[in-house]
């Protein structure tokens, strides 16, 4: 029985997972998260912290959120109600796709979830009102750690899909990255 497929999205180690949807006239069924899966394409690690974000408005933008060395986490971020459009910055220095974004729509429906590699930098635009993500972190989160990109950087040029109706204060405060900026050495 395949339980996944995997899709490598142009940065290494960064996977749109499609998981397999079992369905009968009670509904429908799919594994969120399996070790044994997913450790095909990397995540060897425990769980460390599960998150749930639920996001009332559409046009909301969550992110960009990373945390530093040696707390540096692994992501698979799965939308289990509504539509979100998930954009990832690749902040690994030597990457070649260092500084690059990647984005793809997880929703409910599509049962699509990303694998989101250590040294990236995550957030979201919501295309749903009432939008809920479940995330599993290879890491648990550590405030001195914590860290963000503005999802308004001129330096990414992320074109959100929307009109932006809400950001956090804290989200919208992260700088704009300039010289200074360092990226995460792994």
């Amino acid at each position: 029985m395949v339980e996944a497929m995997f899709q490598e999205l142009g940065a290494a180690g960064l996977y749109l997972v499609t998981r397999d949807r079992f369905q009968d006239e009670r509904g429908q069924f799919s594994k969120l998260f399996s070790s044994e899966v997913l450790s095909q394409i990397g995540w060897l690690k425990p769980i460390a912290q599960v998150n749930h974000s639920h996001t009332s408005k559409c046009g909301s933008v969550r992110g960009l959120h990373f945390q530093y060395p040696p707390h540096q986490e692994m992501k698979l971020v799965s939308c289990i109600r509504g539509e979100v459009w998930d954009v990832v910055v690749d902040l690994r220095v030597g990457s070649p796709t260092y500084l690059k974004w990647f984005t793809q729509i997880l929703s409910a429906e599509n049962a699509k979830s990303l694998l989101i590699p250590e040294g990236m930098a995550h957030g979201f635009q919501t295309l749903s009102d009432q939008a809920e993500l479940i995330y599993c972190h290879s890491a648990a989160w550590v405030k001195e750690a914590e860290s963000g990109l503005n999802p308004l950087d001129p330096a990414f040029s992320i074109t959100w899909p929307l009109a932006i109706t809400l950001m956090s204060a804290k989200d919208a405060g992260f700088p704009m990255t300039d010289h200074n900026f360092r990226g995460i050495q792994l």
